[in-house]
């Protein structure tokens, strides 16, 4: 959307920050081979050079996963070794070899071996389907190579070139994870969602980002922009005064943040523990410079993703002890495996075909048709714990009902757990999350998945941004049951690392908050500069509005500390 008077254009902010220079634009795409390309009949020499591509590309995004981790960004290196084992994947070789030895060019072939994969993705639910982005960006870096076509991606610059924002249609990961913060200040993309990739790598680097900006592709090379990432909001050809005008609020909110350090706790003293979202050992470094008091949702199944085989119980139990053992005076809240229909693997076979597989058996629906992998997670969880000070917390995704937890709860007593709980992000959890309450220890609301049920809005779809909301005031009201149900209750979704919602959450009655490390002092210094009260009042406020904009302004009403914060 653009306000033609201000030239401001709007889309979703992912990533706060404000970056200012010229657009440049990600190299064009790749063209389609054509259909029906035929091969002179060197069978053999086209495979070869088709499956030397794919494994050229593999070890180009290994590469570049090693630099990102070189840069800080351990998040990047997981995805694009993912991706790696997706350009490495053998059914993808064979689809590709049936298709030379019919006759097929390499490049065709290696185009349509890709296109089988990226319909099964497309219609393999909400995570699924936002890796068909990266599968599409590794075909098309394999045909650019066959075809002796630049490689697409992020402009290359030798160092000396004025920093500037890049815009695309969509982001890879592949090009994502290596943007050098120097020199790429800001991004901006047409499509996304707030949970996509993009959106996830943007925040773990700082770098300012806008997604699902309708028309960003249209900007032309070297028009001059202000992003600001907070806002989501593009200004084209900004004046000098705006440009610094913005960077000054920037570097007032950094000095005040530099101040906001100790555990989380409103400004009369109600303690909000604040923790941070992990994937592994890698994140914690990050988790723990960002004053993280524990962790309050490891992601697990990056241990699993991506295998022929589920992880050896040592494999398990090393990773698992590696982040616990980083907080011995706090909490770490670990997510059991969450796969199924809409994350697959390859050990735990899809109970057939489903029709939509996003509302399918995923989470603990999964895991109670593979009770062995559950009780092998378990065990390596209680083992990992033994002899340690850290308050050990484990939770089942996708808990719909008081049989679901209660049969999780039994699991985890089963393996030596003391303190299981549940993941709320069905609606229907949340309606009658005092059922669920006698059979757990603590609750923890996935923001993400829960907002995308609400509505009914698929997470990943650029055009539905303005629906997957966690200010839309329906999530709100499922909230506050969840909340009120007698036991503990965090926020592990993206909804926390807001820090006017986060003010909203602490006043419907959540308990702690989590989120990606870097959003950690913000949401401390928005918080100490209200009181409980305060929360309360802007909550009531949001919970009463008829619109997500409505309750964001509702709600700020009540925070007016915000604007110190910039926030």
């Amino acid at each position: 959307m653009a306000d033609a008077a201000s030239g401001v254009l709007r889309g979703a902010g992912v990533s706060p920050g404000v970056g200012a220079g010229p657009v440049r634009s990600i190299a064009g795409a790749v063209p389609e081979p054509p259909a029906g390309s035929r091969h002179g009949g060197d069978a053999a020499a086209e495979r070869d050079a088709a499956l030397g591509a794919l494994e050229a590309v593999a070890a180009d995004l290994e590469e570049r996963g090693t630099r990102a981790a070189e840069v800080g960004n351990p998040v990047g290196e997981e995805v694009l070794n993912a991706q790696a084992l997706m350009a490495r994947d053998p059914g993808l070789a064979d689809e590709v070899r049936a298709r030379i030895e019919g006759g097929t060019t390499a490049a065709r072939a290696v185009y349509e071996a890709f296109g089988v994969y990226r319909d099964l993705l497309a219609g393999a639910g909400e995570y699924m389907a936002a890796r068909v982005a990266d599968l599409d960006n590794i075909r098309d870096r394999a045909v650019a190579r066959l075809l002796g076509l630049p490689m697409p991606g992020v402009p290359e610059s030798d160092g000396g070139d004025e920093p500037f924002v890049l815009v695309a249609r969509d982001l890879a990961p592949a090009d994502t994870a290596v943007l050098d913060p120097a020199q790429v200040v800001a991004f901006v993309t047409e499509e996304g969602g707030p949970t996509s990739h993009t959106a996830i790598l943007a925040r773990t680097m700082g770098v300012p980002a806008v997604v699902a900006l309708p028309g960003a592709t249209e900007l032309a090379d070297g028009t001059r922009v202000l992003v600001d990432g907070a806002a989501g909001t593009v200004k084209v050809d900004p004046s000098g005064a705006e440009v610094a005008a913005a960077r000054a609020a920037v570097a007032a909110r950094a000095s005040v943040l530099d101040g906001a350090t100790g555990p989380g706790a409103t400004k009369d003293g109600h303690r909000v523990p604040l923790l941070a979202n992990v994937g592994g050992p890698k994140d914690v470094e990050a988790a723990l410079a960002n004053g993280a008091e524990g962790v309050g949702l490891y992601r697990t199944e990056f241990l699993f993703l991506d295998r022929a085989t589920p992880p050896s119980d040592a494999e398990q139990e090393e990773a698992y002890r590696a982040v616990l053992e980083a907080f011995p005076e706090g909490r770490v809240v670990v997510r059991t495996l969450d796969a199924g229909a809409d994350k697959p693997l390859a050990f735990l076979p899809a109970p057939g075909e489903e029709p939509n597989p996003a509302l399918g058996e995923r989470g603990l629906r999964m895991m109670r048709r593979h009770p062995d992998v559950l009780a092998a997670q378990l065990a390596a969880l209680s083992r990992a714990a033994a002899g340690l000070t850290v308050k050990l917390q484990v939770m089942a995704p996708m808990v719909t009902d008081a049989a679901e937890a209660a049969y999780f709860a039994a699991a985890c007593r089963e393996a030596g757990i003391a303190h299981p709980g549940v993941m709320i992000e069905v609606p229907a959890a949340a309606l009658r999350a005092r059922d669920l309450a006698p059979e757990v220890e603590f609750f923890s609301l996935g923001t993400n998945d829960l907002t995308q049920y609400t509505c009914a809005a698929d997470r990943q779809v650029g055009g539905l941004a303005h629906l997957q909301d966690p200010w839309q005031p329906a999530v709100l009201d499922l909230v506050a049951p969840a909340a009120d149900a007698g036991v503990p209750c965090g926020v592990c979704g993206e909804a926390a690392a807001d820090p006017a919602l986060a003010c909203v959450l602490v006043g419907l009655g959540v308990t702690s908050l989590s989120m990606s490390a870097p959003s950690l002092p913000l949401v401390r210094a928005a918080l100490a500069r209200h009181t409980l009260d305060q929360c309360r009042r802007a909550a009531a406020a949001a919970r009463a509005a008829r619109t997500a904009g409505q309750a964001h302004e509702a709600a700020r009403d009540h925070l007016p500390g915000l604007a110190e914060l910039g926030a």
